[in-house]
């Protein structure tokens, strides 16, 4: 076994062993079934899209998304074909149902910070960090409940970032090149010019 994933091993079984807990194990299933499929993350983008204040945000969000889904399950996923750790790690326990996909990186990991960290960049702190909060827990919980090895979450961590970074970027530059688009995204409607009443 590589250094990697004695690591990755090690942290799991140190959870099991000293986090997991018959209350708390509950409450990290619920959080963790909220990333999946990342149905809230697009429930959340399509509300986004459906307010001038937050549309920026949700085109934005929906252009992360799609990134990093073409990222991880199109192309990383299928390419590096990781076992879950379940299969490999004989002590650990799943408290969940098995997973149908590889395990490197981790979707839910990249979906919420595709998204939330959209948020938090582009909106006011008040909604930016209850988005990371979330974010970062659903990426705890895939630790948690034993789908996941900590090196594939802090993948899909950072492909969601880096996602999320180019998203702004390609919005900024189709805003910039398209009149109709930017208007799409503005924040505010445009003032109307009051016109000036000639005095005879």
């Amino acid at each position: 076994m590589t250094p990697i994933f004695n690591f990755d091993a090690s942290i799991l079984l140190w959870l099991q062993n000293n986090v997991r807990h018959p209350i708390l194990d509950p409450v990290m299933i619920f959080i963790t079934h909220l990333g999946d499929k990342g149905l809230f993350w697009i429930v959340l983008t399509l509300m986004m899209l459906c307010f001038r204040k937050t549309r920026r945000a949700g085109v934005t969000s929906a252009i992360s998304m799609t990134i990093g889904l073409i990222v991880v399950n199109v192309i990383l996923k299928n390419w590096l074909a990781r076992i879950r750790p379940y299969e490999l790690i004989e002590e650990l326990e799943l408290i969940i149902e098995k997973q149908h996909d590889f395990s490197f990186p981790s979707g839910h990991a990249t979906n919420a910070l595709a998204c939330a960290w959209v948020i938090f960049r582009l909106l006011d702190r008040r909604a930016g960090v209850p988005a990371l909060i979330l974010a970062l827990l659903i990426c705890f919980t895939r630790l948690h409940v034993g789908v996941h090895y900590p090196t594939d979450v802090l993948a899909g961590i950072i492909v969601g970032i880096i996602a999320a970074e180019l998203a702004i970027a390609i919005v900024r530059a189709l805003a910039k090149r398209f009149p109709a688009f930017r208007r799409f995204i503005r924040s505010k409607k445009p003032k109307k010019k009051k016109k000036k009443v000639q005095r005879a």
